[in-house]
This record gives structure tokens, sequence and C-alpha cells, in this order.
């Protein structure tokens, strides 16, 4: 083990060991162990007393041994002009968590031995898929000309399915990293991100990542943000968060640049929720950021929405684990355990105020977040039902953006209407949900919300194709249109206008970024994109496109509803609206898988696809047939004509009778067929 010696010096900045400070003869000879209690302050470089230089038999201890030791003690109190709230927003894989990772380990808020990839991303899910899908805060303490600061890190996605946590995480502080990779440049959602910082008037720092790579071109890319986000990159950090390249110029700038909160400690309390979680034990876990007044451990507060009032059992920070303190106030960030048992009391976006001193205005909370996308979650046991609904509420708690509302079916049973931003986050929640709450479930195929005017002025909304209203009451449907920007590079440009063309998207614009990279603008409908839009995309384009989309609004389709009738009788679950275009595509492709799943009856089976009466395409199901010829080796025709007659008229009986099971696994396999064919 390294030992460390101490001698005497008038320049070197090291806080001196408890034990040492009253025992100068020794200081020349003193020795101790590598890891010595540094919980003393800094002494000022200017000081006229004592200097220590540390000097270990491995070599000069860095930047990062001093930041490490301040770390320690990010517990202690800083005045409200020292804290620092900011949150890093990017495109999807361009370092946001590796950076975050670095910023921890540099402040000393996780130490090395504990340190991990993705240390703030701590579901199975995202470390598998190697994407944030939640935000996550951490408390951090950092020495920056020898005065504390505290530091609240919010780390957020940077898909476009959630855009909401990067909303709420912005609203909760007042500066954002912008990182951008050197090797990439600008991408759709980094355009998104920054238009949501400006929005909440964010002091933004551009950093420009993984600069240690090859193809890294920083130069462009800063020229690139210049034309096409306007801001400056006079001051923008050049830095590799992997090799841990200007991460010290990123915490002064953070320091120096990004404002401090407003002191309003005195002021009654207004604490925003902007995440929460269940757990188990202790109920439900808020996380909220102190905007006015201070909030201690044992007050008794109330949630102005709810209008349900708790006692504050345990309050502390996020650094990254969870630390009990005694007191928080304006501009820090926390969580709080209160014994809240109910899901519904404690919701994002809500105010926390204190019982006996109500704030007279609740905050303005979060704008409610739009589902794009819709599906049915099925049990596959029916007896999981009411375990389902539970798990989706507590999911809600810790997932804003889902909604979800019950709904039945004849085939599946009892269920739930769930609404998404997108097909990305309508797949995380089914996994979370099999995953964290052991369930097994059936999805339908995506859809979207149409708008039925109907002949007698109503206007219906449905996201069900079994809801629609039949054709004679229905004027026309409305179905909703999406603004989409494609960022790729030039020569992707006329593979990615005839994947839009194919999906009856609107060309609007054409406009080239740089020399060798433009944008592109179209208008299509919703329901082609909650497909495999995206994966041809990129397919497409060999992974270099990107795309951004925003809701514009209803134009009127030529939609109709395709039913699948099996044996003469309707099969809601399968019905679909599809464009009139694609109708007969998509109804040969379901008939003809139908035929392969059904198992074969006694009698002949007919599977239609319909549109209204009309019979678009069609498959036969063969009937298993008896050989009543067998017995007759010989003998007069009639004979055979009859036996043949009387199978023919038991036949007829039996199919007007007979009633066709399909089977579980046919649903799934076709629900996943039009998942693949819409």
């Amino acid at each position: 083990m390294a030992t460390i010696l101490l001698s005497l010096n008038t320049h070197a900045l090291l806080p001196l060991p408890t034990s040492t400070r009253t025992t100068k003869t020794t200081l020349k000879s003193l020795r101790f162990s590598h890891n010595p209690p540094f919980s003393s302050p800094f002494y000022c470089k200017h000081d006229t007393r004592l200097h220590l230089r540390c000097q270990t038999t491995t070599g000069t201890p860095s930047i990062a041994d001093f930041a490490s030791s301040a770390g320690q003690d990010r517990l202690r109190k800083v005045p409200i002009k020292n804290i620092r709230n900011f949150s890093i927003i990017a495109h999807i894989d361009h370092g946001k968590s590796t950076l975050a990772d670095k910023l921890l380990q540099m402040t000393g808020t996780v130490q090395k031995r504990d340190m991990k990839e993705q240390f703030l991303d701590n579901m199975d899910l995202e470390r598998e898929r190697g994407i944030t899908i939640k935000l996550q805060a951490a408390r951090m303490r950092y020495v920056y000309e020898n005065e504390g600061y505290c530091l609240n890190l919010i780390d957020t996605p940077g898909h476009v399915d959630f855009s909401y946590e990067v909303s709420r995480s912005l609203a909760a502080c007042e500066g954002a990293l912008l990182v951008v990779d050197a090797s990439q440049g600008v991408e759709a959602q980094t355009l998104a991100n920054v238009y949501l910082a400006l929005e909440n008037n964010l002091e933004i720092i551009l950093v420009l990542n993984k600069i240690d790579l090859p193809g890294a071109e920083p130069d462009r890319v800063c020229m690139e943000i210049e034309e096409v986000i306007g801001l400056d990159c006079s001051n923008a950090i050049h830095c590799s968060a992997k090799e841990g390249i200007g991460i010290t110029e990123i915490l002064n700038a953070i320091v120096e640049r990004v404002p401090p909160p407003h002191d309003t400690a005195a002021m009654p309390l207004r604490a925003l929720i902007f995440d929460s979680y269940y757990d188990p034990y202790r109920g439900v876990i808020v996380y909220f950021r102190v905007i006015d007044g201070t909030i201690k451990k044992g007050d008794r507060i109330y949630f102005m929405a709810s209008g349900k009032d708790y006692y504050a059992d345990e309050i502390g920070v996020l650094s990254p684990n969870q630390m009990q303190v005694e007191e928080l106030y304006a501009g820090e960030v926390g969580y709080i355990s209160a014994s809240i048992r109910s899901v519904a009391d404690a919701r994002v976006g809500d105010t926390i105020t204190h019982y006996s001193r109500k704030a007279e205005q609740s905050l303005p909370g979060y704008e409610e977040a739009t589902p794009m996308v819709f599906c049915g979650l099925f049990p596959v046991d029916a007896d999981q039902f009411s375990e389902l609904r539970d798990a989706l509420e507590k999911l809600q708690l810790n997932d804003a953006a889902l909604k979800f509302e019950p709904e039945s079916s004849s085939a599946m049973g009892f269920g739930f209407r769930c609404g998404f931003l997108g097909l990305l986050h309508m797949e995380i929640v089914q996994e979370r949900l099999e995953r964290e709450y052991n369930l097994s479930l059936i999805t339908t195929a995506p859809s979207v919300v149409y708008r039925v005017n109907c002949v007698d002025d109503d206007i219906v909304e449905c996201s069900n194709p079994s809801l629609l209203p039949e054709p004679g009451k229905r004027r026309s449907i409305e179905e909703p249109f999406v603004k989409i920007e494609m960022l790729t590079p030039k020569d992707y440009i006329g593979t990615l206008m005839e994947l839009a063309q194919e999906r009856r998207g609107e060309f609007k614009e054409m406009k080239y970024i740089t020399e060798i990279r433009a944008s592109i603008t179209y208008e299509l409908p919703l329901a082609e994109m909650v497909g495999d839009f995206f994966d041809q995309l990129k397919s497409r384009s060999k992974g270099y496109a990107s795309m951004e989309y925003t809701f514009v609004g209803y134009k009127e389709s030529d939609l109709i509803r395709l039913d699948i009738q099996i044996n003469g009788e309707p099969v809601e679950p399968l019905a679909t609206i599809v464009h009139k275009d694609k109708a007969y595509s998509i109804g040969r492709a379901l008939t003809q898988k139908l035929k392969e799943l059904i198992p074969r009856q006694m009698f002949k089976v007919p599977i239609q696809a319909c549109i209204g009466a009309k019979v678009i395409a069609s498959e036969a199901l063969s009937a298993i047939r008896k050989d009543v010829l067998a017995k007759c080796y010989g003998g007069d025709i009639s004979r055979k004509k009859k036996l043949l007659k009387k199978q023919a008229e038991g036949k007829k009986r039996m199919k007007a009778i007979g009633k066709v099971d399909v089977p579980q696994e046919a649903f799934m396999a076709v629900l996943k067929l039009e998942k693949e064919v819409l």
C-alpha cells in the first residue's frame, strides 16, 4: 500500500489531516495510510498558515483526488448563491450518460471502486438497450476557487419518445449542458432539446463530446451549430467523457455560467414534484425541487392539487443514492417519504406546501402529455386483470406520459386501452410490466385516434376500430398528421423521400444545413409512422439519418374499416382502420395468415376480409373429410351417391350450427402480422 509523506511547502493546496493540526514538530516525518480523514476545509492559497504537499510512491496526486475528497462532504449546506441546478440534454447516443458518470467520478460523488458504466441508468432494460429511459437526479459537491458549491445534476433520455421526461427535468433547472457528438454533429433531437431549453429560459453550455475519435470534426460541427441552431460556439467546451478530457472545464463552466436559484427561503413553502415512484415498503417516494421556502423532517405537508396532507417522515437528497437530511431550502432538489399509500395523492406536477402555512398559489406544473399511439393490453390469464390495473397505476406514477382506460374484447376478455408517446415508449412499458410486475401480456396492433364527423354533426373520437360508427352514420373520417423532419447525409436524400412518399407523405421543404447534410420536411399520417417507419429510416440511411416529429392536427382522409369474418361471423379484435388504397394488400395478408393458423374443422370454413358487405379477399379452410366410400367395394354408382349426399347434408347442418374457435396463438400471430403490414 502507498504511504503519503508530508513535507513543508507554502504553494500547495491540500486539507490538513484532523489528527495533525496541532503537532507542527512532527510534520516532516509524519506517515499515515492512503485514505486520510480529508474532512477538513481547504486552506486558502494566500493564507499564512502551514500548507502541505503530498508525495506518494505512485506520483503526485491529481485534481481528481482533491475533488474526490471534497465530494465526500456533499451533504454540507452551502449558501443559495452557491447552488447550481442543471440537466444534460442531447440526441440519443451522443454520450450524456458517460458524461454524467465522469462528473460523478470527478466530484467524488461515486467512488472509483463503486463506479460502473451508465451509473445513473439503474434499470436492467436501460443497460441492455444502452439507452436512458428515466430522468435521474444526483447531488454533487464541487470546490471552485476555495469555495464549496452544490451541483444538482439531472440526466435525461435522448429518444424522441421520452421528450416529456426531458421537459419535466428542464423545468427544475436554471441551466443545461447541450452535448453534441463531434463526429455526428447536429441531429434531430439536438434541435428539439435546444428549443425545449430555450422555452424554459435556461443558460445553455455547449459541449462537444467524443473529440478523441478519429472521425471527430469539432470545427465543422461548431459551424453547423452556429448555422442551424444559432448558438455562439466561441466558448464551446471540447471534451471526451470516455477519456476524461475537459471534465474540469465543464464543472468550472457550470459554476461560472449557470445562474443560482432565487433566494426565496423566507417565503411560504412551494415545491414542484418532478418525478415519483412506488416503493412496496415505504409507499410513494416523491422527487421534488424546492422553489420557495424551507421544508424540515417531521413537517406536516399539503399536496395542493390532490388536497391530501401527510407528515414528512423522511426527507433527503439524491447523491445519487438517497441520503437523509434534516432540512431542504429554496433551490435544493431532494426526495420525501411520507407513508403515502395511494398513488393518486402525489402526482407529477403537483405543488407541495405546509399544511399550517399554505402558499397562496400553486406552481404552474407541467403540460399534460398527449398520447400519440394506442394499443390494447390484455393479460394472458384473465385472473391477472386486477394485478394489471394495480401495475399500470404504479407505473403511471413513475411514467407520467402513460394513459390508460378499461377495455373489453370478445376474444381476449378484460384489459386496458393504453396511450403512449411513441412505439419505443409502448415497447418499454410492456417490457417493464412483464419484468417488474411478473405479468404475461398480449398487445394488440398499435393504432391512433381518429376523428369521425357524423351526419348529425356530432364529432366522435375513436381509437378502437370496433367502436367506429356505421358507414351510414358517418360523413367523413379525419386522421392525425405529423410534421416530420429528417436530418440526413446528402447521399440518402432520394431513398428517404421515396420512403415518405410510400407512406402517403406530403413534401414540404428541403434545405441543406451544410454542404453534406440536408434537412427534409414532410407531413404524413401518424398511422403510417407508428409501424416500422423509424426502422426503415435507419436501414435505408445505413444508420446515419435521424428524425423528429411534432403533431400538426387532423386532416380528412379516405379511410375505411377492414373487418375479418370467419365462417360468416365478424371477429372484432381483428378489425382495423386502413386507407382505401392499402385495404386489399392488408386484407390478403391477414386472410392468408389466418388460414395457416386456424385448425381445420369438420366443415369448410371461409375466411374473408370485408369492407362493409363487400368481400375484398377470401381464403377457405377445407374440411376434414371422412372417407364414407371406403366400405363400397363395388355395386351401383347410386349407392355411392346416396352416401356422399348423406355426408354433404351432415356437413351443411354442422356448418350452420358449428362455431370456429380461433386459438390464442392465432390472435397473437395475426396481431404481430398487423404490426408488420400496417
